[in-house]
């Protein structure tokens, strides 16, 4: 345990080109397998505000929403986008969508809504109550379902982000009303998702959902006007708007992940469900159909655009089918075949061609290539960038916490882009670049400098908060001996040139080198 503890010391003293070990930090922890046993009620934070806290004057609030609408019910709805606002605002949005899915196949509701006052990065928070009250009722929670979904690596329970959240509470009521008090349900309440942690997210989360699973995605869209911080522009604000929104919902509709990121990156557009709208359209099966059920604005209902928030609502046909096995990843140990090694290379290119082609973005949540028993091994990696036999980039993390081919496509990325050392990479260079990726064996601590071998093993000297790596192949690319090595990294790190010799920890790790051929 001594040894554990010592390598996450050093290890939490890498310097910024290296990749943290973790998504970010959890606060609150997992929830306890008690609360699982016990009965805990969550109240609704949102009686009396967003919608009547009377049982009786709640019927009515929602019988109005639902008043005049065709009832069109479809068995085959697998998830719907819902708007989150007060029902006086966007509840016929929302109940237009409900009043299109037939409850009778639904085993459960999975509500995703974002996170509108606490920070998450690459996280979901699930509440701990095993059953949710509103004036309708009570709700009761999924527990075989959580208990599924508390046992992924970016789950967690942060009690903030439930206290007053609204967009999920905001649907159970219209559940309840429009579809069966008795269907159990699932609120997730979504952080801000970066590319990796999306896809990430989507792959995981998929083989939970069976033919009975309803994904709602909660969200609102433009929220226009000063007090929002965002007037793209000053005429025709209701048509521009509805066009601005239309534009958005197009790319979600065509099922186009990387346009509706993109969209929203060149708009600026105040979707605020952002994420779990992309989260769903990460997992949604491919014959999956989405369908527009309504839209209207807070400036149609007031006549007042100067603030206006927009609501869209849809369903989506289809069906959740069990994930495709994957294979097996390697052991830790064990070298990666060498066609699976010709693949990674490929990627690698294929990543920089895309990202200099359609940016970056795009590159970064570009469907993934078929992926095989050597992609799918668990290592930290390096891609090292040369031209004309000269560094032009590299970057890396020495942690095996993702998939090989994820680190690939990413630290690509990074070397060609994000390498403090040098400009970003330009097309006119690409032809000239060759392409070197490390595939790292897991890091160990060493009790001394003595202990490494040149050639061999990849090294990290840490010392008085400051840390330096270098890759197996460094030493012999250079003519070093260890004591030349270690000075040319204590300088590195920051340190004197003999730091290395008194008071620095060690880390070592081995390296399979694969490099492109012919070039």
């Amino acid at each position: 345990m001594g040894g554990v503890m010592r390598m996450r010391r050093m290890l939490s003293g890498f310097c910024a080109m290296l990749l943290c070990a973790g998504a970010g930090c959890q606060r609150g922890g997992p929830v306890p397998e008690e609360a699982e046993m016990t009965k805990k009620v969550m109240a609704s934070p949102l009686a009396g505000r967003w919608y009547q806290d009377s049982e009786r004057a709640l019927r009515d609030e929602i019988a109005t929403c639902c008043k005049d609408i065709m009832v069109v019910r479809k068995k085959s709805v697998c998830a719907a986008v819902v708007p989150h606002a007060g029902y006086r605002y966007s509840g016929r949005v929302a109940a237009g969508v409900y009043m299109r899915i037939d409850p009778s196949r639904l085993s459960r509701v999975v509500v995703m809504g974002p996170s509108h006052y606490t920070a998450m990065r690459n996280q979901i928070s699930v509440p701990d109550a095993t059953h949710f009250a509103t004036p309708l009722g009570e709700l009761s929670a999924d527990i075989g379902f959580l208990r599924r979904l508390r046992a992924l690596p970016f789950v967690t329970h942060v009690p903030e982000a439930h206290t007053q959240e609204h967009s999920d509470q905001i649907q159970l009521p219209l559940i309840q009303a429009c579809l069966s008090k008795e269907l159990p349900v699932v609120c997730m309440i979504c952080g801000q998702f970066d590319a990796a942690g999306l896809l990430d997210a989507a792959a995981a989360l998929r083989p939970l959902l069976d033919e009975g699973t309803l994904v709602v995605a909660s969200s609102d869209f433009t929220h226009y006007g000063s007090s929002y911080g965002y007037v793209p522009f000053t005429r025709d604000v209701d048509r521009n708007i509805e066009t601005l929104d239309m534009g958005i919902f197009e790319l979600f509709a065509q099922k186009d992940l990387q346009g509706f990121l993109e969209r929203l990156r060149e708009t600026g557009a105040t979707v605020c469900g952002r994420d779990p709208l992309a989260l769903l359209l990460a997992m949604l099966p491919q014959e999956a159909k989405v369908e527009r059920t309504g839209y209207d604005t807070s400036g149609r209902m007031t006549g007042d655009t100067r603030q206006s928030v927009s609501y869209v609502g849809a369903v989506v046909t289809g069906k959740w089918a069990p994930a495709t096995p994957r294979a097996a990843p390697l052991a830790a140990d064990s070298p990666i075949p060498r066609e699976d090694c010709d693949r990674l290379l490929a990627l690698a290119r294929d990543t920089l061609t895309r990202a200099l082609r359609d940016g970056e973005r795009r590159a970064a949540i570009a469907e993934p290539p078929k992926l095989t028993e050597g992609m799918l091994a668990v290592r930290g990696g390096f891609v090292t960038l040369n031209k004309r036999g000269a560094l032009r980039g590299c970057i890396g993390e020495i942690v095996p916490r993702r998939e090989i081919w994820k680190v690939v496509r990413e630290q690509a990325l990074n070397a060609a882009f994000h390498d403090p050392r040098f400009n970003p990479l330009e097309a006119t260079e690409l032809a000239e670049i060759e392409i070197e990726i490390s595939m790292l064996t897991p890091p160990k601590p060493v009790k001394s400098w003595r202990e490494i071998v040149v050639g061999k093993h990849g090294m990290v000297l840490s010392k008085e908060g400051h840390s330096a790596v270098f890759l197996p192949q460094v030493a012999p690319e250079q003519g070093w001996g260890i004591e030349e090595t270690l000075t040319h990294l204590s300088r590195k790190a920051g340190l004197p040139s003999n730091a290395w010799r008194e008071g620095a920890t060690f880390l070592v790790f081995e390296a399979q080198v694969i490099r492109e051929k012919g070039r």
